[in-house]
């Protein structure tokens, strides 16, 4: 029996410009099969099955993205998209859905998640989130997951945690000390030395009437533009008037009721095109492909392939690049450079805007 009163919130409005070609505004990271053969979007869904009932999943995401979205989650009801009129980060995003379950359920508790993000195995995952919807009625607090780190990334954010709150278990709440801003090479290197240090994956637990407290006292602009705006007019009027923010900036950072439950199952959030080596395995010749493309290899290997079912690409005496193809639009570069695909895709949005 699923939990009557638990819902889900999974965040889908973002561009994934470090995915382009292949991810575009029409159609962006979190709509596509990059690390399986559904998007990430719908696998996202399908890791809550036997925890969240379909009817209480809730997917925030962009207006011109509806069709799009719908069309990739049948399973979740339509009444269930929450369109923003623009992306604001993820604090409004939180809230404009805290809003909506309150109107449907003020006791309900939510689980807050990204949509783009590879985790296995579910079980492990849906586990932990039972864990953290305990401690989040029990505490009262904002309760956050936070990856066990495998090395010394510069690439996410971290938190540093305290002492143990509750009873020896598998999930193990503790107090969170501080939350911390992608580090140098470094600092990265101290923190997971020190042992007292996660990775913050951006996913959330919480009572409904915790996080709009919290909304109410941090990040009041928010709270205030967003309360009582249903109306699609009005809800746009509401948000061109905000300034973007993260919820760990709004929210999170400055709160005191906080704790973070530590995990291990396998995490990643896929950030960047060489990301994909880390999820996709290996093939015969040694390159990860995906995509639905064929890849013929010749003397190379350690590439990133991504391309369009039924296209073709070839690899002649080349090692560790990424090659990208989506429609007629062709990607390349040493997969040590792939971050700066984000600077092409500026590049493109006063050259050639058709081309996202």
């Amino acid at each position: 029996m699923v939990d009557e009163a638990l819902y889900a919130v999974v965040m889908a409005g973002g561009v994934g410009a470090r995915f382009w070609p292949a991810s575009r505004r029409a159609r962006p990271k979190q709509l596509l099969a990059i690390a399986g053969e559904r998007s990430m979007l719908a696998q996202t869904i399908e890791r809550l099955d036997g925890l969240v009932a379909p009817e209480n999943i809730l997917v925030v995401t962009s207006a011109e993205l509806a069709d799009a979205v719908r069309e990739a989650i049948p399973e979740v009801p339509p009444q269930n998209l929450i369109l923003e009129p623009q992306g604001r980060n993820t604090a409004p995003c939180i809230a404009l859905a805290a809003f909506e379950i309150e109107r449907r359920n003020p006791d309900a508790v939510q689980i807050v998640l990204p949509a783009d993000h590879v985790i296995e195995p579910a079980e492990s995952f849906r586990s932990a989130l039972a864990a953290a919807t305990q401690e989040a009625r029990s505490s009262h607090g904002l309760v956050t997951l936070g990856i066990r780190p495998t090395h010394p990334a510069t690439g996410y954010g971290y938190i540093r945690f305290g002492e143990r709150r509750g009873a020896a278990a598998k999930w193990e709440p503790h107090e969170v000390v501080s939350f911390v801003e992608k580090p140098d090479s470094a600092r990265a290197k101290e923190f997971v030395e020190s042992g007292h240090y996660l990775w913050n994956a951006g996913i959330f637990v919480w009572e409904t009437r915790t996080i709009l407290s919290a909304l109410r006292a941090h990040a009041t602009d928010i709270f205030d533009a967003l309360s009582g705006s249903t109306d699609p007019s009005e809800l746009a009027r509401a948000y061109a008037k905000l300034e973007p923010a993260p919820i760990d900036v709004a929210v999170m950072e400055r709160a005191t009721n906080v704790s973070v439950i530590p995990v291990d199952f396998g995490w990643n959030d896929v950030g960047a095109w060489p990301s994909l080596a880390d999820v996709v395995p290996a093939d015969e010749t040694g390159n990860h492909v995906s995509g639905g493309v064929r890849v013929v290899a010749r003397d190379a290997q350690n590439c990133v392939v991504y391309g369009d079912e039924g296209s073709l690409i070839a690899l002649v005496g080349v090692e560790d690049l990424v090659v990208v193809q989506s429609g007629n639009t062709v990607l390349v570069c040493p997969r040590d450079r792939a971050q700066e695909v984000k600077a092409i895709v500026t590049q493109l949005e006063n050259e050639a805007p058709e081309k996202l």
